[in-house]
C-alpha cells in the first residue's frame, strides 16, 4: 500500500490536503479533508484500461464554487427532513429548508458536513491504509442540538475494497444519519450515462414518497413495481417506466447478511468492462439516486467532461429519510453515553 499526500488548496486561509492510496493490483482513490470527499477512484477494466469510476473534480477551487454532493460526507443528517421540523424530547427544532425545490431540509443544511475542513490521522498496515476525519459539530451548528464529537474513516485495501466508517458521540440527545454520496460510473465517469448497468438491491420493500420526496410513512412491497431489483436488472428497463426516469428512493434492506458484521445491500455490474461492485453495510437501509437531476446545472467535472442527468448512481447506505417524525421508522436518536457507529464496504472486482 502507497500513501501520497500533497497541497490541494486552501478554505479561508486554512490549507486542505489531498490524499491518495494506492494498492497492488493499481486500484487508486484519492479523499480530501475538505468534506472527507472523495475525489477519484480508479481501477482496471477486463483489459486492464485504467478509469476513474467516479464523478468529482480536479481542483479544490470547483468544489468551493458548489457541487450535488459529488463523493462528500452528508450529514449530521442525510437525507430529507420534512419541512425542516423534528422534535426530541417534547422540544421542537427548526433546521434550515435548504433544498430549493422542494423546500425541505436536505444533507444537514447550507453548510453541512461536506463544508468544513477536517482533521485527520493515518493508520496503515501491509494489507490496508485508513484514514480516520474527525471534528466536533458544535451545538446549535445548522440548528441541530448537542456537540457530536465525529470520526469519519475512509480506507483503501488490498482486496480493493472502499471502507467507509461513522462513529460519534453526544453531550445532549440529538438526531445523526450519516453517509457518503459517490456517484458511480463503472464504465468511467467521462463514458456517458450508467443505463447500461445492471443493478440488484437486497430489498423487498421501500419507502414511498410525496411530491417532495419526504416519505409519506407507508411500507410498500417493491414487486410490481419499476423499482424491483430484486433481481440483476438492467438499469435503463426499469428507468423506463417511471417518471422522468428518475430513481431517488429509501429501500428496505431485508439483512440478508453477508459475514456476522455486513449486510448485503446492493450490486452493480457494467458489462463491457466487466467492473462489478458490491455494497455491503451495517445501516437498515440504502437511498439509490441515479443523478436524474444532474441535468438542472452545467457541472464540467474532470477532464472537462461534462456530467449530465444518469452519468452516476449513488448508493447512500443510511436510515429512512424523515426518521424523526415517524416512530415506526428505525431511530435516529443518539443520547449521551451512547455510540453511533455504523460500516459500509464498496467492494470493487472485475467478472
Amino acid at each position: 500500500m502507497d500513501i501520497l499526500i500533497r497541497k490541494f488548496g486552501q478554505v479561508d486561509k486554512h490549507p486542505v490536503d489531498l490524499i491518495t492510496l494506492k494498492n497492488a493490483q493499481n486500484f487508486t482513490m484519492s479523499i480530501t479533508n475538505y468534506g472527507c470527499i472523495v475525489t477519484s477512484i480508479t481501477m482496471p477494466d477486463r483489459t486492464g484500461h485504467i478509469d476513474d469510476i467516479v464523478l468529482g473534480y480536479d481542483t479544490l477551487e470547483q468544489y468551493l464554487q458548489g457541487h450535488p454532493f459529488f463523493g462528500a460526507i452528508a450529514g449530521r443528517f442525510a437525507n430529507r427532513i420534512a419541512d425542516g421540523v423534528f422534535h426530541l424530547n417534547q422540544q421542537k427544532y427548526q433546521l434550515e429548508k435548504n433544498e430549493l425545490a422542494t423546500q425541505q431540509h436536505l444533507h444537514g443544511g447550507k453548510k453541512g458536513f461536506d463544508k468544513f475542513i477536517w482533521g485527520y490521522d493515518i493508520e496503515q498496515t501491509e494489507t490496508m491504509i485508513m484514514i480516520h476525519f474527525h471534528r466536533v459539530s458544535c451545538d446549535g451548528e445548522a440548528g441541530y442540538p448537542g456537540n457530536l464529537m465525529m470520526t469519519h474513516s475512509i480506507g483503501l485495501d488490498e482486496n480493493n475494497q472502499v471502507h467507509f466508517y461513522f462513529n460519534a458521540i453526544t453531550d445532549k440527545p440529538t438526531i445523526i444519519n450519516l453517509t457518503n454520496h459517490s456517484y458511480y460510473n463503472l464504465l468511467g465517469h467521462n463514458k456517458g450515462t450508467i443505463e447500461g448497468h445492471i443493478l440488484k438491491v437486497f430489498a423487498d420493500f421501500y419507502t414511498p414518497t410525496n411530491d417532495n420526496l419526504i416519505p409519506t410513512g407507508e411500507i410498500l412491497k417493491l414487486s410490481d413495481t419499476p423499482l424491483d431489483f430484486t433481481q440483476a436488472t438492467l438499469l435503463s428497463n426499469n428507468m423506463n417506466k417511471l417518471p422522468r426516469h428518475e430513481i431517488d428512493h429509501n429501500f428496505i434492506l431485508r439483512k440478508e447478511y453477508f459475514d456476522d458484521t455486513y449486510h448485503l445491500a446492493a450490486e452493480l455490474y457494467e458489462p463491457i468492462s466487466g467492473r462489478f461492485m458490491s455494497v455491503i453495510t451495517t445501516q437498515p437501509a440504502i437511498q439509490i439516486y441515479n443523478g436524474s437531476k444532474l441535468s438542472n446545472k452545467n457541472w464540467i467535472g474532470r477532464d472537462s467532461y461534462k456530467y449530465e442527468s444518469f452519468s452516476g448512481i449513488c448508493f447512500e447506505t443510511q436510515h429512512f429519510p424523515n426518521s424523526p417524525n415517524y416512530a415506526h421508522f428505525p431511530t435516529t436518536q443518539l443520547n449521551p453515553g451512547e455510540r453511533y457507529s455504523h460500516k459500509t464496504i464498496h467492494q470493487l472486482s472485475i467478472h
